[in-house]
């Protein structure tokens, strides 16, 4: 049988750029292909189908309540408008009308990024105006709450690699002020891997994706307190119609997540161990060194750091390295300071191998 390469004359792609977006996210396993097959040979009452997946996914958790949606950036959305306009019937159907409701979103200003898209767009899309608080490389709560007024909606609070690290406020500080104001915390935690562990915290509507961390298909879930997540799902009915997610990935998501919470993911014990030999073959190569590195938000994930001489633009491998099938994506966010990444929990032994030999050609040219 002709592959899907071939077909469509697609380059094949070693991805050890991590779970990323652009390279199709995650694999998924033969059990959540078999729930998505039945999914495409049956029908539901969508509505129903959409209650009960929830019901079930926050039984699983352990929360009040679960929504799966098409992608994280649609949750973003749904929650921004759900908080804007807080079950009323009148916005549901006229979602940018403004009609006097709080609708701005404070978010500290090194968490607006680009992810894809930026932060901002989807901030929009949900009917939100963005309001910075704090500078790029510092954000204090007291940053937070001299930005709330009586049109602010929510705050909202980015956890992810994207986002300035240093000198910024915690989730815990933000939920913080959120309450005291009576506001609630919204938290994109896409490539997080703790489904509770937010809601435990104190946040109130938490966004996930589906196919990252959680290796389901195209798709993403927001969890989080009453009435929040009520709202979050009438929006199906308004803004969120041109965001509707299928049966099949429904289902698919909803094993994905149940396989996830009984076998979690890769540890990073596992990692470090197959980054050994993989450490070891890229020191032989001339103008790279090697190094295991934790990934920068804190995760427990681990990577291969390779820095290259003076002699060697990273940029220039990166493009190589992506030039011919299969093309090999790594992590480019450091390539100006001579550093780039490998990731490797969807890379093979074999795979590691053809990325060394690759690498060597090129440096030796």
């Amino acid at each position: 049988m002709q592959s899907s390469h071939e077909k469509y004359q697609l380059k094949e792609v070693i991805n050890a750029s991590g779970k990323m977006t652009i390279l199709g996210v995650s694999k998924v396993s033969k059990k959540v292909q078999e729930a998505q097959i039945e999914g495409g040979n049956n029908f539901y009452e969508m509505s129903e189908l959409m209650s009960q997946t929830g019901n079930y996914i926050a039984n699983l958790v352990g929360v009040e309540g679960a929504r799966v949606v098409s992608s994280a950036s649609a949750g973003i959305a749904q929650s921004i408008a759900a908080v804007i306009g807080k079950g009323s019937r009148y916005h549901l159907y006229h979602p940018y009308e403004d009609r006097g409701e709080a609708r701005e979103i404070i978010i500290p200003k090194g968490h607006n990024v680009d992810y894809g898209t930026g932060i901002d767009v989807m901030i929009a899309q949900g009917g939100g105006k963005i309001v910075e608080a704090g500078y790029s490389n510092r954000c204090t709560p007291e940053d937070i709450e001299m930005m709330i007024t009586d049109k602010t909606a929510a705050i909202l609070y980015v956890k992810s690699h994207h986002t300035v690290q240093k000198s910024m406020l915690t989730i815990q500080e933000a939920i913080e002020v959120a309450h005291r104001h009576k506001l609630p915390l919204i938290l994109d935690a896409a490539a997080e891997e703790e489904l509770s562990y937010y809601v435990e915290l104190g946040a109130d509507l938490i966004i996930f994706s589906g196919a990252k961390a959680i290796e389901g298909p195209s798709s993403g879930l927001v969890v989080g307190k009453q009435p929040y997540m009520e709202w979050v799902s009438m929006q199906s009915l308004g803004m969120a119609r041109s965001m509707k997610i299928g049966k099949e990935n429904v289902l698919g998501f909803t094993q994905a997540i149940e396989d996830y919470l009984a076998n979690g993911s890769e540890d990073g014990e596992s990692m470090k161990r197959r980054l050994v030999p993989f450490l070891e073959n890229l020191n032989t190569l001339t103008g790279i060194t090697a190094t295991c590195v934790q990934d920068g938000a804190g995760r427990e994930i681990y990577r291969a750091e390779v820095k290259v001489s003076e002699n060697l633009d990273a940029k220039e491998v990166i493009r190589e390295l992506k030039a011919e099938s299969p093309a090999v994506y790594t992590r480019e966010y450091r390539a100006n300071n001579g550093i780039i990444e490998f990731d490797i929990r969807a890379v093979s032994e074999d795979e590691m191998t053809k990325i060394v030999e690759r690498l060597r050609t090129i440096v030796t040219e």
